[in-house]
């Protein structure tokens, strides 16, 4: 008998139970049934079904739920537990209910709708350790999450596990945000610890202090520590102000995933301290330092702020605000967001740090991060052969790990922008849009994952799911200058055109240093305001080359709209010549536009010389071609009449 294959899988095991669940029983059968079945409806099964869970069986007090994601599985069980908690809250104890969840990235076979496997016994034997109200996972599902998540990890140790004969390593979720750092000496029997310490004496006497302080390979992500911001004044409402500033900074930069950053209550043993940036980059295992300080005299408030590569001990960047005092907390939020926009993001020092890192190794020695900030640098190019070659790059890197959803993100633009150049438009609009769904797939926590998949939503013409999911990444991440970019570019398509422009206004204050791509998006927030001068300023910023039928046409009509008729029609000539079948109809039929952008374009084109009627050809392609009334008015007139 030739037995068939198991149907294999690698999947995320979220297994759950209640504690204390027999003495509830005990105690009132009905009562905890009935609590236990309501907690499942009011928030378990709501929780998994949101996050693409798949519920596998229920054991009366607990659960065995499997997702495709691990990342899903452990935001759907923070959210369990802090919900389940937040319900507790006012009842009395034996009335509360509580759970314990393990999760464990295994592959498990799938048999008849069960999961069988070692990969489900893990995640049982891990749940059994949590804490009443707390979450594990395995080694394995940790080494996937990293950056992925608003919650930090601690090491709790190896564990031998029954019927497991390796031993698992084990991550304990820290749902209030806080992080402890896990040490050598907290992990050990104390009966071992005089002799690891005198084995690690031993290894730096030794020479070993190269190992024990090893940074990070530099293909991993970049990693920074933001030091308490020093106290000039010594006051103590400009300690409240320097401690504000610096959490501010540590949040806001955390919002980036492409960062590591280290919580506030590991820097905070240095406050008020002298230190070497490259001493607290060795303790804390960190690629930057960020210090600063702040000064209150005569109604002012003066603060500075710089960042230092702790390979090289060189200062990065340095900068220094000097601002009325009159509303320190207003001062605080400009600051920071002006400090974690000028380091964070795709356009950031740090991430500049980065692929200035991965020029200088050889090819051979590249891993997916390193392909990752090469594609960027391309995209940013804005030509056809740079975003060609960004999506090499970036195919290389999601091959290798194909959970860097960051990667993904920026194929969305990579093939975005060659749709606009006209290269094989519909295929990349295709591609985009499913590199768009599977970055959020990946990382539903990550803001510019969900405004991509919201401008690819906007390019079927879905506005009201494109304009939920833009607002999504705006709440990740509000004072991020990237996300209010995307944003400006759909403000108008959403029917707010004034407000995409003073976007662009806000943009520009959080970040002075606006690259050039960011063009792409302004030109048109202002267009479509009527901000012909401020468009035209920021098409300067491009070259031709970097020009789609889009910049183009707000070229053209900007200039037109400004009297500047000369420059407007050689524009048009132009545009035509690398554009033949664009008119003002056919614009206007583009997918999505709202009635204020068709109208602004009918407004403007005509003006810079564009013919009106699109050719029939075209309109044979359209379902329902929104029309102008002249050119309706021409196709019907009779034979042989002019």
């Amino acid at each position: 008998m030739i037995v068939p294959p198991l149907n294999r899988k690698l999947l995320a095991i979220l297994a759950a139970d209640m504690v204390g669940y027999s003495k509830a029983i005990e105690i009132d059968e009905a009562g905890t049934i009935g609590r236990l079945k309501a907690v499942r409806a009011d928030v378990t099964d709501t929780a998994i079904a949101l996050h693409q869970g798949r519920i596998v069986k229920l054991l009366g007090d607990g659960a065995l739920v499997v997702f495709d994601s691990v990342v899903d599985a452990v935001i759907c069980a923070a959210e369990i537990q802090k919900a389940v908690a937040a319900r507790n809250g006012g009842l009395p104890e034996h009335e509360r209910i509580v759970f314990r969840i393990g999760i464990n990235l295994g592959d498990v076979a799938l048999v008849d709708g069960d999961v069988y496997g070692d990969g489900v016994n893990i995640a049982a034997r891990i749940e059994q350790l949590a804490e009443p109200g707390g979450v594990v996972v395995s080694g394995t599902a940790y080494d996937h999450l990293q950056g992925k998540l608003d919650w930090p990890l601690d090491f709790v140790g190896e564990q031998q596990v029954k019927n497991i004969n390796r031993p698992v390593r084990m991550y304990r979720l820290r749902l209030d945000g806080k992080r402890v750092r896990w040490t050598l000496r907290k992990a050990m029997p104390r009966w071992t610890r005089t002799a690891a310490a005198a084995l690690v004496v031993l290894a730096l006497a030794g020479g070993g202090t190269w190992w024990f302080f090893q940074p990070a390979p530099l293909g991993a992500k970049p990693s920074v520590a933001v030091l308490p911001f020093n106290n000039y004044g010594d006051d103590e409402v400009t300690g409240r102000l320097a401690d504000g500033l610096t959490e501010d900074i540590i949040t806001d930069l955390a919002r980036f995933p492409e960062l590591e950053v280290v919580a506030r209550n590991s820097t905070e043993v240095y406050k008020g301290k002298p230190v070497d940036a490259r001493q607290v980059a060795s303790a804390l295992h960190v690629g930057f330092v960020l210090e600063g300080s702040i000064q209150r005299q005569n109604g002012r408030v003066r603060v500075t702020a710089q960042l230092i590569d702790a390979q090289t001990g060189n200062h990065l960047w340095s900068d220094r605000w000097d601002r009325p005092a009159e509303d320190v907390f207003a001062v605080q939020t400009e600051i920071a967001e002006q400090v974690t926009n000028r380091l964070g993001g795709g356009v950031g020092l740090i991430q500049a740090a980065g692929r200035a890192a991965a020029k200088r190794k050889r090819p051979e020695n590249l891993n997916a991060y390193d392909y990752y900030l090469l594609g960027t640098e391309k995209i940013e190019e804005i030509t056809i052969a740079d975003e060609e070659e960004a999506i090499a790059l970036l195919n290389r890197a999601v091959e290798l790990d194909p959970g860097l959803a960051r990667a993904w993100v920026e194929l969305y633009h990579a093939h975005v922008i060659l749709a606009g150049f006209g290269i094989n438009p519909e295929s990349e609009i295709k591609a985009a849009a499913d590199v768009a769904e599977r970055a959020v797939r990946l990382d539903p926590s990550d803001a510019e994952a969900h405004a991509v998949f919201g401008m690819s939503l906007s390019n079927k013409g879905d506005i009201a799911r494109a304009k939920a999911e833009l607002d999504t990444a705006l709440r990740l991440a509000p004072g991020s200058s990237e996300i209010l970019t995307f944003y400006t570019g759909y403000a108008a398509r959403f029917g707010e055109p004034e407000r995409g422009a003073q976007m662009v206004d806000q943009v520009m204050r959080l970040d002075p240093n606006y690259p050039m791509w960011t063009s792409n998006f302004f030109a048109p927030a202002y267009f479509m305001a009527g901000r012909y001068e401020d468009a035209l300023k920021m098409l300067e910023r491009m070259t031709p080359n970097n020009y789609d039928k889009w910049k183009w046409v707000v070229l053209s009509s900007s200039l037109a709209a400004l009297g500047r008729m000369d420059e407007a029609k050689a524009s048009v000539r132009e545009t035509l010549n690398q554009y033949p079948d664009l008119t003002v109809e056919s614009m206007i039929n583009e997918v999505g536009l709202s009635t204020k952008e068709r109208s602004r374009f009918v407004e403007t084109m005509p003006l810079a010389g564009f013919p009106a009627c699109a050719k029939p050809e075209v309109l044979a392609k359209l379902a329902k071609p929104v029309r102008l009334p002249e050119c309706e008015a021409g196709e019907a007139q009779p034979l042989g009449q002019p």
